[in-house]
């Protein structure tokens, strides 16, 4: 979860837009509104006055008797918790997108500190409930659900809880890490405040970071090597901050790994996710064995489309030479990713249109605003908000039509509920890729010559194998970046090492490497803030390749299967949510499948040669 760049602390009105290039048109802000009317709203502190009271409620009502309740009692606690959890999140999702808004501004950050704080305390007796619950012999549990449809719905939820159970250290030990929670929060917000306060001098202008890492897509490869060298340098100056965030994290979880016996560093993520550890791996394998026919493929095709004898990194996104440096106008993108989701399906232009009309977006890019972009759902009886840096270049097209993706899933799986409406980081990407492919395929439907066809082509490779091969890369540094602290702290050259190791097998020999690309390590959020969790894009995009292919063989049926599936949230495991499409995430053949469309836009590639 992740919030504006004024200089005081306050909430944007939806009618607040604007831009300083001119170019994009209005830029929307977020309307926070719906949450609080602001960080002065009497309500904060009467939620989290109500919070503190309701948890110690519960403690007092529950603790050390969920064993005695009958399936109603029980089902009247999950219903006391998810009201707890729902007044919880309001709280921390209105800090959270205000301080990702302006994460510079010191008074929204101790903001979200104070609110992080008051909510660990609030709720440390809960950490009984899913304790007891592990207790619970299966065969009580299951006779308490036969008995009550309400209780069986949650059946997910117990799975899952359940699922946890070998690793489940004491009653004191368990209340004792929730409270050190707040420690680990602090070294993620020590990150994010030092990428965001980070500036690069790129030929004498001062730039945050994510206007240089746009500069890395730019038409001119003198501007890009010029980018490079200054990311290169501004990740040098600040090495040593993110290699002792990483030494601690990464230690952090080696020893709650070890007392909790965690088989692996990666089985946390995978429990979170619902996925089991041999059909993650079945996914590694795949894509490592088809780095030669994706990656290294499509990198050398590029090499000879730019004339040149070999590779630079900064040449990974460079534009085609046929490709215009064109700027895409807010409007038009809205417009165009719009589109593309109601052609699918008329229902679409309903659960989409609120995000543009009621400042459910924050769109422009940097003065302190978080880099990269998110969807983050809030709490159920409130609405999604989506943060974008949006600087008008196709992928900012792309990124949008992905985010809007995962708005519209949190809308349509809010019905299940707080316990239910969250999905698995793995099933998670289903409708942000899905979505980026139905725009790319409107885009490419209206390609009106041969070479526009091409780029769209070429891009949506790109975009793919930034998803698949460069995410997969990612998983195996941090798995080698976990086992290698395991032996001890690790040195910024030592991370730095790790990070090369898999860069020249993932992109392929048309590559040469620049000093100073072996600390691009630093700036990936998704390492510090939530470990392994980058298998997740590599596993929606595979999905959704796969489910984007049942759909053209068969579209009759296919939109009203595909909504059930968004419906579902979190409320059943992968392999039931993918078996009305004929499909099977365990079976190695699924893997191949979705890999297979890349190849084939590769083909298609190469045949135009």
């Amino acid at each position: 979860m992740h919030t504006s760049r004024s200089n005081t602390p306050r909430v944007f009105d939806a009618a607040q837009t604007g831009s300083d290039d001119k170019t994009l048109g209005n830029l929307p802000r977020w309307d926070l509104t719906d949450l609080y009317a602001g960080e002065d709203d009497p309500k904060i502190t009467a939620d989290a006055n109500w919070l503190m009271q309701a948890c110690a409620d519960f403690a007092q009502t529950y603790e050390g008797k969920l064993g005695d309740l009958d399936a109603t009692g029980l089902l009247a606690a999950l219903q006391a918790q998810e009201k707890i959890e729902s007044i919880a999140g309001r709280l921390m999702s209105f800090a959270g997108l205000r301080y990702y808004q302006l994460t510079v501004d010191g008074t929204r950050a101790k903001f979200l500190s104070d609110i992080q704080d008051k909510i660990t305390t609030a709720t440390t007796p809960l950490v009984f409930f899913t304790l007891e619950l592990n207790r619970l012999d299966d065969s009580h549990l299951d006779a308490l659900m036969a008995q009550n449809a309400d209780l069986a719905r949650y059946s997910s939820v117990f799975r899952r809880i359940r699922a946890r159970k070998a690793f489940q250290l004491s009653d004191e030990l368990e209340k004792f890490l929730h409270d050190l929670g707040v420690v680990g929060d602090a070294w993620e917000r020590l990150f994010d405040e030092t990428i965001a306060g980070m500036r690069f001098d790129v030929d004498g202008e001062t730039l945050s970071i994510e206007a240089v890492l746009n500069l890395l897509s730019d038409q001119n490869r003198t501007r890009r090597e010029t980018a490079a060298r200054a990311l290169a340098a501004g990740f040098a100056e600040n090495i040593k901050i993110f290699a002792r965030v990483h030494n601690t994290q990464a230690k952090e979880k080696q020893i709650i790994d070890r007392w909790r016996n965690m088989p692996s560093p990666q089985m946390g993520r995978h429990l979170s996710n619902d996925v089991e550890p041999e059909v993650v791996e079945a996914l590694r394998s795949a894509v490592t064995a088809a780095y030669p026919r994706l990656s290294h493929r499509y990198y050398e095709l590029k090499r000879k489309w730019l004339g040149l004898d070999r590779m630079q990194v900064w040449d990974r996104n460079a534009p085609l030479p046929m490709e215009d440096d064109r700027i895409i106008p807010w409007d038009q993108a809205e417009t165009l990713v719009r589109a593309a989701y109601t052609e699918f399906d008329p229902r679409m232009d309903d659960l989409t249109a609120p995000f543009f009309t009621d400042g459910w977006i924050d769109a422009p890019a940097g003065g302190g605003k978080a880099p990269g972009a998110f969807a983050h759902p809030t709490v159920t009886d409130a609405h999604p908000y989506i943060l974008l840096n949006y600087l008008g270049k196709p992928r900012d097209v792309m990124t949008l039509a992905h985010e809007l993706g995962h708005g519209v899933h949190q809308r349509l799986a809010a019905a299940q509920g707080e316990m239910l409406a969250s999905t698995p980081l793995t099933l998670a990407e289903t409708a942000s890729v899905f979505g980026e492919m139905l725009t790319f395929r409107k885009m490419l439907a209206g390609a009106k010559t041969q070479a526009e066809r091409k780029v769209l082509l070429a891009g949506k490779v790109e975009d793919m194998i930034n998803t698949v091969v460069r995410q997969i890369a990612f998983y195996d540094f941090e798995c080698k970046l976990h086992a290698a602290r395991a032996e001890g702290e690790l040195t910024p050259e030592d991370i730095n090492a790790l990070w090369m190791s898999v860069q020249a097998e993932s992109l392929g020999p048309a590559f040469d490497f620049m000093d100073g690309y072996e600390t691009f390590w630093t700036y990936i959020p998704h390492f510090v803030h939530s470990p392994f969790y980058v298998y997740a894009y590599a596993f929606g995009d595979g999905l959704v390749n796969a489910l984007y292919a049942t759909y053209e063989a068969n579209p009759d049926g296919f939109a009203d299967k595909y909504f059930a599936l968004l419906k579902a949230g979190g409320s059943q495991h992968h392999k039931d949510l993918l078996a009305p499409f004929g499909l099977d995430a365990s079976d190695p053949a699924f893997w191949d499948k979705g890999l297979s469309m890349i190849s084939d836009m590769i083909d298609e590639l190469e045949a135009m040669e």
